[in-house]
């Protein structure tokens, strides 16, 4: 094989080749199809554009009506392809030092009233104030974030939410999952390195932390500038009566005169934002109430301190005036080296965006008009390992270059859509496990004239809200 060219190329064609095997057999039902189906995605000339023009690529030998078939009739042990996801090569810094990703996209139904489990899906528009609510499936992924500037990330799990589901809750499930399995690879033993989780601002990163606390790992995430947090409450002076102070003094991120000195401050030059300017302040909390997410909490609330970081950057592509980003990161007494450690690492978040578009605009992630959120859920998990199968590869294959492109600085530096061009050269060194297609006629279909007679029912978007059922 041409593209074999280096020493490593032997042992990832074997990690391909075996991915593919355990992936195939994580298809419970309608596994050829599936499997075929995914191929077809790794293979196509182009982005995908419908499901339909995917059975004319000759990676599927199988009737349209046999791809439908599968999507809304197969099944996926998604168990036990965690497993296999979890098993494969984890990206970490330069301290060993695993960080996951979480956030969530939305794949977008506002035309499709007879499908179930749609939400309110928040999307942006060009122009101040154009955000808007549309109907879709939102879906939560997290993925192993990569060191240094890449488009590449490790897709570990999808999860998509329901109407009854809360987000925090949500994304503390799924992250407790992903790490029990990396745990059980033996991606992380006793000794290593906390796991930092990164997230955007939709998610209360207080909260988060303290549902995944008996878990090693520490969390940051980005805050909203119109926060307000507390400082530790003073010493209790001796002979005072009554209840203690729970908070101390306020600190308000839109008024610098509650701004206190900082515990440190840095300064750091940057080709992208130029210099780019960290204060950081330890032992800040949320003062917590008993509603939202903290109704019925029977025990005292906690107090959940951490440190906040205030980046200032000198530019911003597309932006006259950058504005401060705030974050809050699970741990206190952070050191100076740690803090442009973190706000560095938050940085990195922004690659799932770039995995995002990916998915949507080349593998056609959110490109089929689907009905059942089953079916929606068997085909993300089909994009999930059409992802993972191009990490694997991207050593392998050789640059398929157009003109105006430039060429790569390593083979493994190759995007995501140029390893997908040369996939199909090495796909039958990669071996395929699915069976040939049986010869069938096809079904009669719906005599002329006939009208249907079973009408699918509409379903409205939103939230359900979950009521409590003791007496």
């Amino acid at each position: 094989m041409n593209s074999v060219h280096h020493a490593g190329a032997a042992t990832a064609l074997g990690d391909l080749s075996e991915f593919r095997q355990e992936f195939y057999r994580c298809l419970t039902a309608r596994a050829d199809a599936l499997f075929e189906l995914a191929d077809a995605v790794l293979c196509a000339g182009g982005p995908v554009g419908s499901l339909v023009e995917l059975s004319l690529e000759p990676e599927h030998r199988r009737g349209h009506g046999g791809l439908y078939d599968s999507l809304n009739r197969g099944g996926v042990d998604v168990g036990r392809f965690r497993n296999v996801a979890a098993r494969q090569a984890i990206p970490r810094g330069d301290d060993g030092r695993i960080t996951l990703g979480i956030d969530i996209s939305n794949w977008l139904r506002p035309d499709a009233g007879t499908s179930p489990d749609r939400l309110f899906c928040h999307t942006y528009a060009r122009g101040k104030g154009r955000a808007q609510m549309i109907p879709g499936w939102p879906y939560s992924f997290v993925a192993a974030l990569e060191p240094g500037r890449t488009s590449w990330t490790a897709l570990l799990d999808v999860l998509r939410a329901r109407p009854g589901d809360e987000g925090t809750a949500l994304a503390a499930a799924q992250l407790r999952t992903v790490i029990d399995a990396l745990i059980a690879a033996g991606h992380w033993q006793a000794g290593d390195p906390e796991i930092w989780i990164v997230g955007d601002a939709g998610y209360d990163g207080p909260r988060l932390a303290f549902l995944l606390a008996d878990l090693p790992v520490r969390v940051l995430v980005r805050m909203r500038s119109d926060r307000v947090l507390a400082f530790p409450a003073p010493p209790r002076q001796p002979g005072a009566r009554g209840r203690g102070a729970r908070h101390g003094a306020r600190f308000v991120f839109g008024d610098p005169t509650t701004w206190p000195a900082p515990a440190h401050a840095t300064t750091a030059d940057t080709a992208r934002y130029g210099a780019a300017h960290a204060r950081s302040w330890d032992r800040l909390h949320p003062k917590l109430t008993r509603t939202g997410a903290w109704t019925g909490h029977d025990d005292p609330l906690p107090i959940l301190e951490g440190t906040v970081i205030r980046l200032q950057v000198e530019r911003l592509p597309g932006a006259t005036a950058p504005k401060p980003l705030w974050l809050w990161h699970s741990a206190t007494a952070a050191t100076a080296e740690l803090v442009d450690r973190l706000w560095q690492t938050f940085l990195r978040r922004f690659d799932l965006e770039h995995t995002f578009r990916f998915l949507k605009q080349t593998l056609g992630w959110t490109a089929p008009r689907l009905r059942t959120p089953e079916a929606a859920d068997r085909w993300t998990w089909l994009t999930i390992a059409v992802y993972a199968q191009l990490r694997l590869a991207r050593c392998l294959v050789e640059d398929v270059r157009r003109p105006w492109e430039r060429p790569p600085a390593a083979p493994a530096r190759l995007s995501p859509a140029r390893v997908r061009r040369g996939f199909r050269r090495i796909r039958p060194a990669a071996g395929s496990p699915a069976g040939a297609p049986k010869f069938s006629r096809p079904g009669p279909g719906r005599p002329p004239g006939s009208r249907n007679a079973r009408q699918a029912p509409s379903h409205n978007p939103g939230k359900t809200k979950k009521t409590d059922t003791k007496g």
